[in-house]
C-alpha cells in the first residue's frame, strides 16, 4: 500500500497553511518518509528533519493514516513546552484529529482522539500515561525527542509511560546533545571506533532542505569590537572580540559585549534594524527576534529597540499562557521586533521571522542550531535569513557548520583537551539552554567581572561556508553595503553579490592612504577567527615546519623566519595573527615541495 492512496481520506484543507508553513501537498521528503514507514511498519521510527522542513505535517499525516487503518485508536503528542503542545493541538485539529492540550488526569472526553502533553508533565505522572497506553492502542509522537534525555528522571518517565505504546514516532531537528544521556526509544549503533551513535530511520538535513528550497539560506553577520571589564580582583582587562583568548577571557569579553549599557549592543541592534528595513522592502511583514539570556537584559534590549525604532517590541519573558498569546499575536501581526528569553529558541514557529540577534552566552551547538532554526522557515522562493552574532570563535564555528549532520554520541572517548571541545560542554550549561522558564537565577550577580566599556565593529559575513568582508565602523558605507543586500535573492545571487561587495570594499581600501586605516583591512578569509589553543597549535606547526625545512635546506631557523616575514609580511611569529601564521605555513610547504 502506498501513502499516495493512504492520504486520500484526509480533509481537502489538509495540510493547509499551518502557522509555521507547510506545503499544499506532501513534500518529497515527507512522502519518502511516509513510504518507508508504510513499507516497514516499525514500532519505533526516528525521523530527523531540519527545523522548518515540516516535521509536524509528516507526523500528523502518519497519525491520520494509522488512525484511518485502525493500527492505533488514539494519539499522544509529547512536546517540550506548554506553548508547543497547544500548537500541536491546533495543527492536529486542521487534520480532523482532536487533541486535548489541557489534559491532566481522568477519562478523556469522547470528542477527543488523544492528548498533547509536555515532557515535564509526563515526568510528574508517568503511570497515568502508561495506563492510557495499556487501555487503547496508542501512537505516541515524541516531538524533539532529545528533550527526553534532559534528565534521567524524564528519560525514565518516558520509558515507563510509553513502553506499552503500539507505535512510537520520534521527531527531532537537532539529534545531537552535549551530554551522553541516552535518549529513550532511539536506536544506537556501534561504529568501527567503538562509539555508539544514534541511528535515524529517515534523515532530511539542512543541506538537503536548502537545495530543495524548503528552508532559507542564512547570512551570518558578525561584529567585533574592543571590550573592557573589571575582574573581582580589581584588575581592568581589555580585549577585542575575535582575538585568540583563554576560555575565561572569551566568556568575559562576550558578556561585556552583551551588556546593554555599552555601545556594542545598541550598534548591533541598530544594524539589525537597518537590515530588517531592507528585507521588509520585499517581505513587508518580515519580523526580527532578539534572543536574550535573562529577563533584565531582555527588558534593557527592548528599551534600546524602542529608542532606535520608535516602536515598542513584543517582550516574552516566560513560558506561561500570557507569553504564548504574545507570541501568537506577534506571529499573526506585522510588528517589527520581538525580544525573548530562551523559550523562543526551539519549536515556537513564527514564519515571518527573517532577522535575528544572538544576544545570549549559551554556547552549546544544540542551542545554537535550535536558535537559528527559528529563522529558516521558507514561505516563498528567494527569502534569506540574517542572523547577527558576536565574533566568538565557537559561534562562528557553529555558523560555518550549519549544513553538517550530526548524530547523538552515546560514548565519548577521553582525550587530552576535552575541556576545549565545544561538544563537551557541561551538563549545567545544557540545562540552562533547555530551561522552559526564565526566572531570575542570580547568575548576573555572580559574574567574575564588571562590564566597563564596549564598542562595535562590523567584522565579516558568513554565507554557505565562505566568509566575506573587511572590518568597518558602524554606519559606514562599507557596513551599509552588507546590510543593504536585498531580502529576496536566489542563493547563488547572494553569493555573487557578497563577492562583488567585498571586491568593492577592497578596491576602496586600496585607494585610501595607509594612515587612514584604523581597522584591520584584510578580507575575512585571510583573518581566521581561532581560539587561544588553536593559535598555539599554529605557532607550533610553523616552528615544526621551519625545523624540518632547516634540516632540508641547511639554513638557520632565524634566517627562514626572516625570509617568511619578508615574503608574507607581518610581525614575528610570536605576535602574528592566525591568518599570517597560516600564510607562512602554506608558503613554507611550497618551498619544501620545490626542493624535492
Amino acid at each position: 500500500m502506498t501513502t499516495t492512496t493512504a492520504t486520500n481520506h484526509l480533509s481537502p484543507a489538509f495540510p493547509g497553511r499551518a502557522p509555521w508553513g507547510t506545503a499544499n501537498k506532501l513534500r518529497a521528503w515527507q512522502q519518502a518518509a511516509m513510504d518507508r514507514y508504510v513499507q516497514t511498519q516499525p514500532r519505533d521510527f526516528l525521523a530527523v528533519a531540519t527545523p522548518g522542513a515540516g516535521k509536524t505535517t509528516f507526523a500528523l499525516t502518519l497519525a491520520s493514516w494509522l488512525l484511518h487503518h485502525h493500527v492505533v485508536q488514539q494519539v499522544t503528542v509529547v512536546a517540550p513546552t506548554e506553548h508547543l503542545k497547544k500548537q500541536w493541538a491546533e495543527a492536529a485539529a486542521r487534520v480532523g484529529i482532536k487533541l486535548d492540550p489541557e489534559y491532566s488526569a481522568g477519562p478523556l472526553g469522547r470528542e477527543y482522539n488523544g492528548v498533547a502533553v509536555t515532557y515535564a508533565g509526563v515526568g510528574v505522572r508517568p503511570m497515568l500515561h502508561r495506563n492510557r497506553c495499556e487501555q487503547r492502542k496508542t501512537l505516541v509522537i515524541l516531538d524533539e525527542i532529545h528533550h527526553a534525555g534532559d534528565s534521567r528522571s524524564w528519560g525514565d518517565a518516558c520509558l515507563e509511560a510509553f513502553e506499552p505504546a503500539t507505535r512510537r514516532l520520534c521527531l527531532t531537528g537537532t539529534p545531537f546533545r552535549s551530554d551522553t544521556n541516552p535518549i529513550p526509544f532511539v536506536t544506537y549503533e556501534e561504529g568501527a571506533d567503538g562509539i555508539r551513535r544514534s541511528s535515524a530511520d529517515y534523515t532530511y538535513g539542512y543541506g538537503n532542505a536548502l537545495a530543495d528550497g524548503v528552508v532559507r539560506p542564512v547570512i551570518f553577520l558578525s561584529y567585533s569590537g574592543n571590550m573592557r571589564w573589571r575582574t573581582k580582583a580589581g584588575d581592568e582587562l581589555e580585549a577585542r572580540l575575535g582575538e585568540p583568548m583563554t576560555k575565561d577571557a572569551v566568556s568575559q569579553a562576550w558578556r561585556t559585549a552583551l551588556d546593554p549599557r555599552g555601545d556594542w549592543m545598541p550598534n548591533v541592534l541598530r544594524a539589525a534594524d537597518q537590515r530588517l528595513s531592507e528585507v521588509r522592502k520585499s517581505i513587508p511583514d518580515a519580523g526580527a527576534l532578539v534572543i536574550a539570556s535573562d529577563q533584565d537584559s531582555a527588558r534593557a534590549y527592548a528599551k534600546l529597540l524602542r529608542e532606535i525604532t520608535g516602536e515598542g517590541p513584543t517582550v516574552v519573558l516566560s513560558d506561561d499562557s500570557g507569553a504564548s498569546q504574545r507570541i501568537d499575536d506577534f506571529s499573526r501581526g506585522d510588528a517589527r521586533w520581538m525580544v525573548a528569553v530562551r523559550m523562543v529558541s526551539e519549536g515556537v514557529d513564527v514564519p515571518r521571522l527573517a532577522v535575528g540577534v544572538y544576544a545570549t552566552t549559551i554556547s552549546t551547538p544544540l542551542f545554537f542550531a535550535q536558535a537559528v532554526g527559528r529563522f529558516v522557515r521558507s514561505r516563498r522562493r528567494g527569502e534569506t535569513a540574517s542572523v547577527f552574532l558576536p565574533t566568538i570563535p565557537m559561534l562562528l564555528g557553529f555558523a560555518n557548520e550549519m549544513e553538517a549532520e550530526r548524530d547523538h554520541v552515546l560514548d565519548r572517548p577521553k582525550k587530552e583537551g576535552d575541556e576545549e571541545d565545544p561538544y563537551a560542554e557541561s551538563e549545567k550549561e545544557m540545562d540552562e539552554a533547555n530551561k522552559q522558564q526564565d526566572e531570575d537565577t542570580g547568575e548576573q550577580d555572580m559574574l567574575p567581572f564588571e562590564a566597563l566599556e564596549s564598542d562595535a565593529v562590523f567584522d565579516r559575513v558568513m554565507y554557505n561556508g565562505a566568509e566575506f568582508g573587511m572590518q568597518a565602523h558602524p554606519g559606514s558605507e562599507e557596513e551599509q553595503d552588507y546590510l543593504g543586500i536585498p531580502g529576496l535573492l536566489e542563493p547563488e545571487q547572494v553569493q555573487l553579490l557578497l563577492q562583488k561587495r567585498q571586491a568593492r570594499q577592497i578596491a576602496h581600501s586600496r585607494r585610501k592612504p595607509d594612515e587612514q586605516a584604523d581597522l584591520l583591512e584584510i578580507p575575512a578569509e585571510r583573518r581566521p577567527v581561532v581560539t587561544h589553543k588553536e593559535l598555539l597549535h599554529l605557532r607550533k606547526e610553523l616552528n615544526t615546519l621551519v625545523g624540518a625545512y632547516a634540516h632540508q635546506s641547511g639554513k638557520p631557523h632565524g634566517v627562514i623566519h626572516t625570509e617568511l616575514r619578508r615574503t608574507c609580511g607581518g610581525p614575528p611569529s610570536a605576535e602574528a595573527t592566525a591568518g599570517q601564521l597560516t600564510e607562512r605555513i602554506k608558503k613554507l610547504r611550497e618551498w619544501a615541495t620545490r626542493m624535492k
